[in-house]
């Protein structure tokens, strides 16, 4: 984890707008328990800036969001949230 946490500090300046991006398959409500994960994380009501793009065949949805994150602890933190959200494929 702290090799995580040397890279991440390496290769962005916190406080900063991160990117992430979630896929799943787009089962009922992925968009929203992806967004209420980094928002329990945040500790914040307000939701970050997201856009949604389902695939051409419709089996998967990604989410991008780039949430303000404090440090790289929080990114790992909000990482850690999102592994458990139902319907996810992949993590970017």
């Amino acid at each position: 984890m702290n090799d995580d946490i040397e890279l991440l500090e390496s290769t962005h300046e916190f406080p900063c707008e991160f990117t992430i991006k979630a896929i799943g398959s787009p089962v009922e409500h992925f968009v929203g328990r992806v967004l209420l994960a980094i928002q329990a994380e945040l500790g914040e009501d307000i939701v970050p800036p997201f856009s949604t793009r389902q695939s051409s065949s419709g089996r998967h949805i990604s989410v991008t969001v780039t949430p303000m994150v404090q440090d790289a602890q929080q990114v790992l933190a909000i990482y850690a949230q999102l592994r458990e959200v139902e319907g996810l494929m992949m993590l970017l």
